[in-house]
């Protein structure tokens, strides 16, 4: 990815199984707990050259306290970090263009140390594309999947016995999804709020997000070029994708981020450049069906917003999505049908919200604010409707992704 790419990305526009890897528990209301587990480890990603690595930080469980113990140097832009199933591993997204003198990026391994968080380096492979965004690992524990925002590409990487990666078993462009190819969308979204500008995606094919299905048995894609939700069946023995299906997006809408609800029926979709959260049922063999698009701003905003990430509870009850430039959080129920219900946004005391994550006990919320060089932590409330800022900043350079070791 060049300069301009990724300023233009970072400044602009962005950046079941798969329930469990992107959900919460969410208990709240327990400031009357007593009974304290030990605290939980978070490994934060960054965007170099504000941060030099990624880092560790220690979790306080009483009052979310953010305490870093280490820094890890590494190449530019460990920008996005992903767990084993086991967690026995950590794979880091470097989101470069030029790994090795060439045109990918690349993806590291490390075998954690779980009692302390420390890390050994086992090796770094490309990742198959430039400017990886988005990594994930199948529900196996076998594969690494990585979205090359910068190469419109998905890539499959095998893990190793060990933990280290081997060389992409297969590399897919987000174009050839379609035949002959898949067109880019149209530079505006149709249903952005009124006076928007986020037109930044539209270039080119540009794959965001990839994650398995519940089922394991497909591999979901979101290209925010093309507006598309596209589902490759996935060979689990040989590593390949094949026979993909598409699913478009509201026109310009820019999907980047999903989750699938704990059933592994629902899916949603989050719109970076339309600010809206998609529903669509799925059938568990590889399609979707659209129901339902509403807003993630509040209501009367008028201007420019870009979403970022996209987290539900472990009982499926709420979805919280983040929105850059309005800089807040929002908060969506999900009733018995599925449909998200709009409930409220918070201000994430930060500018631009590249991401957020909720800590294992459900309890605090951390904002991961890129362009204030701050990580701002919030405590969860009415069994996760509610979110309130604990006055808790915690400086990190270009704050990318939080995820925890608990």
């Amino acid at each position: 990815m060049t300069q301009n790419e990724f300023s233009r990305r970072s400044l602009i526009g962005g950046a079941a199984a798969l329930a469990a890897a992107r959900a919460i528990p969410v208990r709240a209301d327990r400031d009357d707990d007593n009974s304290h587990s030990a605290p939980t480890l978070a490994y934060v990603g960054a965007y170099t050259p504000n941060s030099t690595g990624f880092y560790l930080f220690q979790v306080n469980p009483s009052d979310g306290k953010l305490t870093q113990l280490k820094i890890f140097p590494t190449t530019t832009n460990p920008s996005w970090l992903t767990f084993d199933p086991q967690k026995k591993n950590l794979y880091v997204v470097n989101e470069i263009s030029n790994f090795n003198g060439g045109t990918t990026g690349s993806v590291s391994a490390y075998a954690i140390d779980k009692p302390t968080g420390n890390l050994t380096f086992l090796n770094t492979v490309s990742s198959g594309g430039a400017g990886p965004a988005h990594a994930s690992v199948d529900n196996s524990g076998k594969f690494v999947f990585v979205a090359n925002y910068g190469g419109g590409s998905v890539a499959v990487l095998p893990i190793l016995s060990g933990g280290a990666l081997a060389n992409a078993s297969d590399v897919k462009l987000d174009i050839s999804a379609c035949s002959p190819a898949c067109p880019v969308g149209p530079t505006h979204a149709a249903k952005a709020p009124p006076g928007s500008f986020a037109i930044s995606g539209h270039d080119a094919p540009h794959a965001h997000m990839i994650h398995s299905d519940p089922t394991g048995n497909f591999v979901v894609v979101n290209d925010l070029g093309l507006d598309l939700t596209i589902i490759w069946a996935f060979d689990k023995v040989n590593g390949k994708l094949s026979s993909p299906k598409t699913f478009p997006s509201s026109a310009g809408a820019g999907p980047r981020h999903f989750v699938f609800h704990p059933n592994g029926h629902w899916f949603y979709s989050l719109n970076e450049e339309a600010s809206t959260l998609a529903f669509s049922t799925y059938d568990g063999n590889g399609t979707l069906t659209p129901i339902a698009e509403i807003s993630t701003l509040p209501p009367g905003f008028a201007g420019t917003n870009f979403t970022s990430e996209i987290v539900i509870s472990q009982d499926g009850k709420f979805i919280y999505t983040a929105n850059r430039l309005n800089d807040s959080i929002a908060v969506f129920s999900v009733g018995g049908n599925g449909v998200p219900e709009f409930q409220s946004t918070t201000q994430t005391h930060g500018d631009y919200p590249r991401s957020f994550g909720i800590e294992p006990s459900g309890n605090f919320l951390y904002s991961c604010n890129q362009r204030s060089d701050a990580i701002t932590a919030f405590r969860l409330n009415g069994n996760g409707s509610k979110l309130t800022f604990t006055g808790q900043y915690t400086p990190v350079g270009s704050p990318a992704i939080i995820i925890f070791l608990g």
